[in-house]
């Protein structure tokens, strides 16, 4: 029966293990030394013992501590090791001023324990890399694995299987899908022919087998259902799994194996923190968003009579329909009139609408003399009060506080193909567009441009960092929208 690789945080155990062991010696020595006891000697320390082994654990599953330990050199190692001894602290430190207990535990020992844990964890780590490099087949059964290719991928294939991160595994031999006079490639021996592998794997130790080959030869498909008749795993190599910027992955659907395609994906955890920020964030708008309009909605109405809130049907995630809210900063018959200045439009292709002055603005109006007078509207957008009733979307779920900006129908219906890539993610109140000079960009292909390198490279850290780039912008009023 083949055994599954481990997988993300449980693929290294062991250096979880080594880690939990460094940090319980290191509270050990550091009660020693200032109290003279043993740490399990007291409920107290006892029970911060306990706390300090979930939180050590907590922290490498959340933030993967140990993704590519084998690959660190010295020197990132030990960033790596401040980094996850920080988080471990600061926790620590969260927990005891939460529940009020700062006076019952020595500062003096948890320096140290912090201290020690980055020592002690760093020459941990290191020593058992070692041991794992000197003994690595002896962590676990020899596999014997049966390499199947082309050619012309030959070299590049064995070279990968034969990196680090084939501990345990041995390339027992090659097959080449074309016949061939070499007897090796890279000191591999090559065993058979395409046509009589199968007999040569009935014969042979080979644990499973790995194919770099078209799915589309039959022959590779009659060797695929043959090892299913023999029980043996194969492992099909799917080329380019980042090709053109696209990653590729396998997973469960219905009962079935696929390969997803996608620009990029959020996992369950990330996808349910991201929701959570923007209920506490929505929350929290949507109140302010109550307050601001006891304020600027009386002003709204006597300047031009109507609903406080302007409403438009917008395409949110995918095509989806939906309708966003703000605060009126316009006429009621904005929209009509829209149809007049289409000629002053600043983005040429007509895929966004803006105007350097908008007459359609509550408030503004050009004098006799050519002055340009500005109210309520243009207050309202440069200090991007009307964006707030957005909040209400976030608290819904039709929007998020980060993403990119929903497209009108007019604007949706002149996507092409390349366009489209904007509705992949939920729309946000703002986004790295806004962040990176908002309306001052007219051209929509950057704006597309900008949006898509925010799809591709998405992680909870990048939407903090658009969050606090955005409070700086609205607070310069820079490029208001």
């Amino acid at each position: 029966m083949y055994k599954r690789n481990a997988q993300g945080w449980s693929k290294h155990l062991d250096f979880m293990l080594v880690d939990e062991l460094s940090l319980q010696v290191a509270f050990i020595l550091a009660v020693l030394i200032r109290l003279g006891t043993m740490a399990y000697s007291t409920m107290l320390y006892r029970n911060l013992a306990i706390l300090l082994f979930l939180f050590d654990f907590l922290v490498m599953v959340i933030h993967n501590s140990m993704h590519d330990v084998m690959q660190r050199g010295y020197y990132i190692e030990f960033l790596r090791t401040f980094e996850h001894s920080f988080y471990v602290f600061g926790l620590t430190m969260i927990y005891i001023f939460a529940t009020q207990a700062g006076v019952e535990y020595s500062r003096i020992i948890l320096a140290l324990t912090f201290g020690l844990h980055l020592v002690l964890g760093y020459i941990y780590r290191v020593l058992w890399k070692s041991v794992v490099k000197v003994f690595g087949l002896q962590r676990g059964k020899r596999n014997n694995i049966l390499v199947v290719t082309t050619p012309e991928n030959a070299e590049g294939i064995l070279q990968r299987l034969s990196g680090k991160d084939m501990v345990g595994y041995v390339i027992s031999g090659v097959v080449l899908t074309e016949k061939t006079d070499e007897e090796k490639i890279l000191n591999y021996p090559i065993v058979s022919d395409l046509d009589g592998v199968s007999d040569y794997i009935v014969r042979e130790w080979i644990d499973s087998v790995y194919i770099d080959a078209p799915f589309s030869d039959e022959r590779i498909v009659k060797l695929m259902d043959d090892c299913s008749v023999m029980a043996v795993p194969t492992h099909f190599h799917v080329p380019n799994m980042t090709r053109n910027g696209v990653k590729r992955f396998s997973e469960k659907l219905g009962g079935t194996t696929v390969l997803t395609t996608s620009i990029n994906y959020a996992t369950p955890l990330q996808s349910f923190i991201k929701r959570l920020f923007d209920i506490l964030i929505g929350l929290i708008g949507s109140i302010v968003t109550l307050l601001i309009m006891l304020v600027v909605g009386p002003i709204i109405k006597k300047k031009s009579p109507g609903p406080i809130l302007f409403k438009q049907e917008r395409i949110g995630q995918n095509g989806k329909h939906f309708y966003m809210y703000k605060l009126r900063s316009m006429y009621m018959d904005a929209e009509e009139r829209k149809k007049e200045l289409l000629d002053q439009n600043r983005v040429k292709d007509g895929m966004m609408f803006k105007l350097d002055f908008d007459p359609r603005i509550i408030g503004n109006k050009i004098l006799p003399d050519g002055t340009k007078k500005t109210g309520i509207g243009e207050f309202l957008r440069r200090t991007s009060l009307d964006e707030f009733p957005q909040f209400f979307n976030v608290l819904g779920g039709s929007m998020s506080m980060i993403g990119t900006r929903p497209p009108t129908l007019d604007e949706w219906a002149k996507y092409e193909l390349h366009h489209r890539a904007r509705l992949a993610t939920k729309p946000g109140i703002t986004g790295l567009w806004q962040v990176s000079g908002r309306s001052e960009i007219t051209d929509f292909e950057e704006v597309v441009k900008l949006d898509t390198k925010y799809i591709a490279n998405w992680s909870i850290g990048q939407d903090i960092k658009i969050l606090l780039k955005t409070i700086g912008v609205v607070f310069r009023k820079k490029g208001a929208m």
